[in-house]
Parts: structure tokens; sequence; C-alpha cells
């Protein structure tokens, strides 16, 4: 249903409408209920879009419509999603899971703690913060250049580290569907 949701709110914005989001009264109980998510578009294998959100204060069934409307035409670091690109676009909508402080007194602690694939990592230090979602492990798989990117991802330099540094892990629950 998320998927459903995320692709009308898209298509909708290609017929010159914009899609209120859905009725949440109608919405069954899971999709009424607070949850941080995400939504990635990706056209012909290439990423065109991710817009989410760590936490929420509204349904994440009406969050997600905005999420993806935002993803296909407002992600500053990508082009605008275009209608030719409706035949090669790849949608994922991301829950994620509360997250867990972890130790990251020093980059060594931090990386002991995650486990590849399953963890995304929330980064925050010297008044900046990243987000990566577990999908990014993908494209890297390795724990230092995991990091790296992260820390990039922030505006930091990859030799930074600080005794405030606060890390967070959490695990999505990913919903994916290519538009036909």
């Amino acid at each position: 249903m998320l998927l459903d949701i995320a692709e009308i709110a898209i298509r909708a914005c290609f017929n010159g409408t914009r899609y209120p989001g859905p009725d949440v009264a109608r919405l069954p109980e899971r999709l009424r209920q607070p949850c941080g998510a995400f939504v990635t578009l990706h056209v012909d294998g290439h990423l065109n879009g991710c817009i989410g959100n760590i936490e929420s204060t509204e349904a994440v069934g009406a969050c997600v419509a905005k999420l993806a409307i935002q993803a296909a035409f407002d992600d500053p670091r990508l082009p605008e999603l275009r209608r030719e690109d409706l035949a090669g676009l790849h949608l994922e909508v991301s829950l994620l899971s509360p997250r867990t402080a972890v130790p990251a007194g020093t980059r060594a602690e931090l990386i002991d703690h995650l486990t590849p694939r399953v963890h995304g990592l929330i980064l925050s230090g010297d008044s900046r913060r990243a987000v990566f979602l577990p999908s990014v492990w993908s494209q890297l798989p390795k724990p230092d250049e995991f990091v790296d990117r992260l820390l990039e991802k922030a505006g930091l330099p990859t030799t930074f580290w600080s005794p405030d540094m606060r890390a967070e892990v959490f695990t999505t629950q990913s919903f994916t569907r290519r538009l036909t």
C-alpha cells in the first residue's frame, strides 16, 4: 500500500495535480502510526532521489506521499524526475526501526558495533548530522568506507572524530517495485 501511495503521488504531479495523500482515517492501523521513513528512486539503476525523515509525528501513510513527491522533484543533489523516466523507475519505501545509540568514543569503537548490510547509521558531530540507510552497504561494503562517506555527507573531513560524536543505528523494513 505504501508503494501505491508513493506511485500515485508521483504520477499525480505528472498529470498536473497535487495528490493530497491518502485519507488517513481509512488506512490500516499500522499506516496511521508515525514512523521514520525514506522514499528512494532509481532510474535505470541510477539514484534519482532519496528523501526521508528519521522520525515523524504524522501517519506514515501520509508522510510517504509527501516524501515521494520530494524525492522525485525536490532532492537538491539530483535531477528532477522526468515523465520519460517513469518507464525505468524503481521505487523503494523504507520504514525505520527505533534508533539505538552505540558507543562512538573512537572510530574503531563505532566500527566494532556496526553490522554491515543490517544497520543504517546516523552520525552527529560538530553541529552536523548525516544518515545512511542499510541499503547503502551495497555500494559501500567496507565499514571504514561507509563511515568515511557518511562523514563527507555530513560535511566533515574523513579524519574528523570528536569525543562528542554521537552514533545511532537502526534497521529498515523496505518495500520495492519497478513501475510499469
